[in-house]
């Protein structure tokens, strides 16, 4: 039997240790071919390339034997699905796996995710697809016990499929070296970030701006991906790309639209 073709890409660039820790798990499982950004592409969300060229090449990154075919491209991480889907790949991926991103992508921090991103572009084309993050935003955050978590949610999807028109999105709480408690299924908690802006003036006089905040959590439940990764446990939230608030499709239906003024 062939071994399954894992399509691996991230958001943080393609020299990303995130990115090197989740392609040595990948290897144990299956064929793996890279297509990542060139440079990082963090808080891009689902942007695509749509008024500018696109390149892509192959890379060597890893020059050990058995070192799998990897491509860097110029553009974001939905691009890079959409690239590797059409262009690059000579068969079609049994999985997209999405990281591992330096930083949390629980929460309300999945619509900003380009990690998130590139796996909801493989949803949407069809292929099973899951994003991976470490609740580390060190460039030398340790992935190594998270990697038998990452490892076992990838062979179960493997094994037992994803519903249509849902991904998963994977966060892994920051431990001391120890490995998590365990893996939670759970909903995405309610969350906002208090917004400011760092408002500076360049030495040639012109003003410009930092963004910072503060994360709020407006969610007490012990059934959300917040919970289960203050206390230790990787969260696995199915996420759907249909928008649509269908609960609230009857009541809109009452309103006046057609009538005549």
């Amino acid at each position: 039997m062939k071994k399954p073709l894992i399509l691996v890409t991230n958001d943080d660039g393609i020299t990303a240790p995130g990115l090197r820790a989740l392609i040595s798990v990948m290897k144990e499982i299956g064929e793996v071919v890279v297509v990542a950004p060139d440079s990082p592409q963090s808080g891009m969300g689902h942007a695509i390339t749509l008024d500018n060229t696109l390149y892509s090449k192959k890379v060597v990154i890893d020059k050990e034997k058995g070192a799998p075919l990897e491509y860097s491209c110029s553009g974001t991480p939905a691009d890079c699905v959409k690239l590797a889907l059409q262009e690059l790949l000579d068969r079609r991926p049994d999985i997209c796996v999405s990281g591992i991103n330096h930083g949390s992508n629980s929460s309300i921090n999945v619509i900003y995710s380009g990690t998130m991103s590139a796996a909801i572009e493989a949803g949407i084309e069809g292929v099973p697809a899951i994003g991976f993050s470490l609740c580390d935003y060190g460039w030398d955050a340790d992935f190594q016990p998270s990697l038998k978590f990452v490892k076992k949610i990838v062979v179960e999807t493997l094994k037992n499929g994803i519903p249509k028109g849902t991904v998963l999105n994977v966060n892994i709480p920051k431990t001391d070296g120890t490995p998590p408690k365990g893996i939670k299924i759970c909903r995405q908690a309610r969350a906002n970030w208090k917004e400011k802006f760092d408002k500076r003036t360049s030495p040639t006089g012109k003003e410009y701006y930092w963004l910072t905040g503060e994360f709020e959590l407006l969610d007490k439940g012990e059934d959300t991906d917040e919970w289960a990764l203050a206390h230790g446990y990787v969260s696995v939230v199915p996420t759907q790309f249909d928008l649509t608030a269908h609960h609230t499709i009857p009541q809109l239906n009452n309103w006046t639209l057609n009538e005549q003024e």
